[in-house]
């Protein structure tokens, strides 16, 4: 691998050692890319379209972890990538970009006005709009609104892969990946659909939301697109799934408890709208099974309840305190960690991926946001 590469401008991109791996810089290079791939989109946008790309910027620097960008450069340094990172990391940050279009399309599928601390881009886009127009149908406008952004970062997604200055080869590589996980995440969001509204006792079924819609989206498909662009073989694509399936799922379990349990001045959201939502996870998958009739009572008629009080939510919490749900989840997340760096133990990866790798495990499964 090469130690500070420089990139486009003369652009300090990433440290890449045999021993170091350094995720920090790899976020500041993403962040970069991702900043200029935006500024030169405004560069040549009509002025009434500003707006938008405003919102979509705003929206993308405001937070977000680049887990998605990170496990795609991490891949690439699994499978022993060689030569200018300046195409992996541009191939890294489109993830980031569709990872956008799926969360501002997610808030409006859930009516969610808040997201990373800050109002979420189809409410924001709605506040914009009273403030010019009044009241009018606001609301309307602004999830039309977000709808069409999404669209736009789904599409520049697609735009920034396609002009990474990737190789033909590896590019054929790329499309193969991330058309799977495109399709996935879609199945992820419609199983998960299905199941929303209510409290289900089918834990198979929430595992398998989790798997489809973060596991595979989160933690897999970035790593095989990365390993996809270094020319990998079968065996190490292997091996990254040994690791990003359990590790993914941990992440999104972790998300189950922090939706019902965490701080909303860590999360950046309010904890009551998982329950509101009557969202389809495993935490209440397994309170539903262990309730008592009483305890089921509370759940069947509080949880998908959309004007649920916080003192309602407590008593939601208490069912799945008392059912030992909470305690059940903290352990699956801990099996699945220890699954995860078992795999690890055996990749056949350089040391400096694997550490980056344990790094990003710890990150994604204990985390307060």
């Amino acid at each position: 691998m090469r130690a500070a590469v420089a990139g486009a401008g003369g652009r300090t991109m990433m440290a890449l050692t045999d021993a170091v791996l350094d995720t920090v810089k790899i976020r500041h290079a993403v962040d970069s890319v991702l900043a200029e791939f935006l500024a030169a989109k405004s560069r040549s946008a009509p002025p009434q379209l500003m707006e938008l790309i405003d919102t979509l910027r705003r929206f993308l620097f405001v937070g977000g972890k680049r887990l998605r960008p990170l496990m795609c450069v991490c891949g690439w340094c699994a499978a022993r990538g060689r030569g200018d990172p300046e195409p992996v990391l541009r191939a890294a940050a489109s993830l980031e970009l569709f990872h956008t279009f799926a969360l501002i399309h997610d808030d409006v599928m859930d009516d969610s006005d808040t997201r990373r601390g800050h109002r979420s881009v189809h409410a924001s886009l709605a506040d914009r709009h009273r403030s010019r127009q009044g009241p009018g149908d606001a609301d309307r406008f602004g999830a039309n609104a977000a709808i069409l952004l999404g669209d736009l970062a789904l599409t520049w997604s697609d735009e920034l892969l396609h002009s990474a200055g990737l190789a033909p080869v590896p590019m054929r590589a790329a499309l193969g990946v991330v058309n799977a996980m495109r399709t996935e995440v879609m199945f992820g969001q419609y199983l998960d659909l299905l199941a929303t509204g209510r409290p289900t006792r089918d834990i198979a079924h929430a595992l398998t939301v989790s798997r489809f819609k973060t596991a595979k989206y989160t933690v897999e498909r970035p790593l095989h697109l990365g390993g996809a662009l270094a020319g990998c073989p079968t065996a190490v694509m292997e091996a990254c799934t040994a690791y990003a399936i359990p590790i993914g799922e941990a992440f999104q379990l972790r998300d189950d408890l922090l939706g019902g349990f965490g701080d909303p001045e860590a999360t950046g959201k309010p904890s009551t709208d998982d329950f509101r939502q009557g969202k389809c996870t495993v935490l209440m998958a397994i309170a539903v099974v262990r309730a008592t009739p009483a305890q089921l009572r509370v759940l069947r008629t509080l949880v998908g309840h959309p004007d649920l009080t916080e003192e309602q939510a407590d008593s939601v919490r208490a069912v799945l305190e008392a059912t030992g749900a909470r305690l059940a989840v903290e352990r699956m997340i801990a099996r699945r960690c220890r699954r995860a760096m078992n795999a690890l133990d055996h990749a056949p990866f350089p040391k400096a991926a694997v550490e980056a790798l344990r790094q990003l495990a710890h990150a994604a499964s204990v985390r307060t946001s």
